[in-house]
């Protein structure tokens, strides 16, 4: 029976076009014609797409009238470029739009229709080729509709036509070719000429081994899917032309030797190609059963549907370049759901939680090391080690430091802050304290000696409560002004230490929330910066809790921990890194500036590792500040705090990004208002807020002070 292109080829007319515009409109002027027109429906679908650049482009194309003679029905839809990027918008970002259009560039062919029909329309559903070649001389028959997502008006069609038919009813635009003659030695050249891919999906032996040979000879990868145990089988010939087909599992043998086999001499064949020892139990009987009680082996249409899926995803890999190899693999269904187990659930607990700290010591050297351990670090790294006897010294401690922390400026900030902290203690105690920074002669790791006399600074002594209840807030803040003598109150209590303080309030957050939502954008982005960031979190029940941030700290509800669980998976950041995505992995921070009072930038007037430590204790002097007043304190510092120079950035910023990591610290020093020379110790968000739901804890005291047997003694 001949079969033309009118039974599987819809007719498109141009609406742009005047001839084919007039033709269309006679064919809808027939009786027995059926009109569809949504595209008001369609055109409004399109104006919701979130599509960089914008749709402008695409609402100018005119659309087309599509006529499909075996439904005696005309269409009216988006052009062709238009209806590509929304039906297949739904595709992002499982597949770019970029990776899209390389997808569409491929020409598949399809032979053997029963199976291949799920496929073919899979590769369709997803867009994954621009031209699809059907091969398959047979017909529907009704033991078809088991697994052949056909009709009964189908029966006695060709399996080709009716698949093309199908697939033109999704995509009209999809360039199909139907061969209702089957493959042969005959029609190779037509079918795989220009081909990229061929799925074999057909009954005959003979016609299974000479696609191969065909597609070998052709440097042509073959996939071919079965329907038992999702076997999955890749050879991949464009890479290795001279690899014996089915992998070597038939030997040597031809396809003319298979020619005119009945179906029971088929069955030692099939069972070398699926290998016997991995058939599932009921098709292993069943191959047993052919010609005596079932006349062939047996297909579930729920395991084709799932091959095409499979079969789909090796399409996808070979479209983009990915690695897939020759060989096979099993998707097995059946073993799946043997392994179904419980999830583990990730339990963390919201309500208020008192930290866990150790009892306050009554001798003056533990005091100082114990007010100095509850300053503030970067990921609560607490970069210190501490010696008493007469004096009070701190070390730097470079093993707990990161790749934001440049040239440990942000672990002299900590430093300053817990030198600023012992100060406060010693006051409390009746000693004034006179600090040497870098001493002369020390170890190169020695930030801060401390020495002490009798004496009373009462405003120091005032802070010493502050000292053991100060916190960092996370929680959403109530939008309230500050009033104006805390602005200058903080002002003051940081010009005390050496430091400055610039106050951003009013219209000027919503810019500055913005910005420090992109730093926390490029930082999740960063491989090594997004590995120090989740190493820093802290769960409790599964993690020690005394160095790093307590996530119950982080304020989050349900819903953005689960993100964060999410965005902890560096393979999620490294597609989100190729696209220039993760927009709202600023959600958070972006929300909770919004929601400040202020946002408070600490400076210093220089950017020597000294300039840091008295950074430092501006910092904390303003902070210890700002919670007697009521007031909820979170740092908010931008990932490129600490970078000053082009060599920093170059440390700080992974490859080919560092440009955007200078834009980022430029506009941030534009609406800082910092003066040239000024560096930044910390940027500090403020607000009015309820309490935070924890504290994060510390490292035994024992594990960072050591004392000297004078102070000991002294003890």
């Amino acid at each position: 029976m001949t079969v033309t292109t009118a039974a599987w080829r819809p007719s498109i007319f141009n609406d742009a076009q005047a001839e084919e515009r007039s033709a269309a409109e006679a064919i809808r002027n027939e009786p027995a014609v059926v009109v569809i027109d949504t595209l008001d429906l369609q055109m409004q679908e399109m104006r919701k797409l979130r599509i960089v650049g914008g749709i402008d482009e695409l609402l100018q194309e005119p659309p087309c009238w599509v006529y499909y003679p075996w439904r005696r029905s005309i269409v009216r839809l988006l052009g062709p470029q238009s209806f590509a990027r929304l039906r297949l918008d739904r595709n992002r970002n499982k597949i770019t739009s970029d990776e899209q259009q390389r997808l569409r560039q491929q020409t598949i062919a399809v032979i053997g229709l029963s199976v291949g029909n799920v496929i073919a329309h899979t590769l369709a559903l997803e867009g994954l080729c621009g031209e699809l070649r059907l091969a398959d001389f047979d017909t529907i028959e009704l033991s078809n509709l088991n697994r052949i997502p056909g009709a009964v008006f189908d029966l006695g069609l060709n399996k080709a036509v009716v698949a093309a038919r199908r697939i033109a009813e999704i995509d009209p635009y999809l360039s199909v070719v139907v061969h209702p003659e089957g493959a042969d030695e005959a029609n190779f050249p037509a079918l795989l000429e220009g081909v990229d891919l061929v799925i074999e999906e057909c009954d005959s032996l003979d016609v299974k081994v000479a696609v191969r040979e065909a597609a070998r000879s052709r440097r042509i990868p073959v996939i071919m899917e079965t329907s038992d145990r999702g076997l999955l089988d890749v050879e991949r010939f464009d890479l290795q032309p001279d690899a014996a087909v089915f992998h070597g599992l038939l030997d040597d043998i031809r396809s003319s030797d298979l020619v005119g086999l009945e179906t029971r001499d088929k069955v030692p064949h099939v069972l070398r190609i699926l290998e016997a020892d991995q058939l599932s139990p009921r098709m292993a009987a069943s191959m047993a059963e052919i010609d005596q009680s079932v006349s062939t082996w047996p297909q579930l249409g729920g395991d084709v549907t799932l091959g095409a899926a499979t079969a789909a995803a090796a399409v996808r890999r070979l479209g983009r370049g990915e690695a897939l190899v020759s060989g096979r693999t099993r998707i097995d269904l059946e073993a799946a759901l043997d392994r179904i187990a419980q999830p583990p659930r990730a339990v963390v607990a919201q309500e208020p939680v008192s930290v866990s700290t150790e009892r306050v010591p009554h001798e003056l050297p533990e005091v100082l090391g114990w007010a100095a351990s509850l300053a503030p670090s970067g990921g609560n790294t607490q970069p210190w080690r501490f010696e008493a006897d007469d004096t009070f010294r701190i070390f730097l401690a470079p093993e707990r430091t990161s790749t934001m922390d440049v040239a440990f400026r942000g672990s002299y900030v900590a430093i300053g802050a817990a030198m600023f902290n012992a100060r406060v203690a010693a006051a409390a105690h009746g000693q004034l304290s006179d600090a040497e920074l870098f001493p002369n002669g020390g170890r190169e790791d020695l930030v801060a000696e401390l020495r002490f006399r009798p004496g009373v600074d009462v405003d120091l002594a005032e802070l010493y409560s502050a000292v053991a209840q100060r916190c960092t807030n996370r929680n959403p803040g109530n939008q309230l002004s500050l009033p104006a003598d805390i602005d200058s109150s903080l002002r003051e209590e940081a010009a005390r230490e050496g430091g400055g303080i610039n106050v951003i309030n009013g219209s000027g957050l919503g810019e500055l929330a913005d910005l420090l939502a992109e730093s926390d954008r490029l930082r999740f982005l960063a491989p090594q910066l997004h590995r120090e960031m989740m190493s820093e979190l802290r769960w409790p029940g599964r993690d020690a809790l005394e160095i790093g941030i307590d996530v119950r700290t982080l304020a989050l509800d349900h819903t953005d921990l689960a993100k964060l669980e999410v965005s902890r998976r560096r393979d999620v950041m490294d597609y989100l890194s190729s696209w220039e995505g993760g927009r709202a992995l600023g959600d958070v921070t972006r929300d909770r500036v919004r929601s400040s009072s202020a946002i408070v930038v600490v400076t210093t007037p220089g950017s020597t590792p000294a300039d840091f430590v008295r950074g430092g204790a501006a910092l904390e002097r303003a902070w210890l500040s700002a919670a007697r007043r009521g007031l909820a304190v979170q740092p908010v510092s931008p990932v490129t705090i600490y970078a000053l120079d082009a060599p920093d950035f170059e440390e700080l910023a992974p490859t080919g990004r560092v440009d955007q990591y200078r834009q980022l610290s430029r506009r941030f020093r534009e609406l800082a208002g910092l003066a040239v020379g000024e560096s930044v110790a910390l940027v500090l968000r403020v607000s009015y807020a309820a309490d935070p739901p924890a504290r994060s804890e510390r490292l035994p005291l024992s594990s960072v002070l050591s004392l000297t047997a004078s102070s000991a003694a002294r003890g």
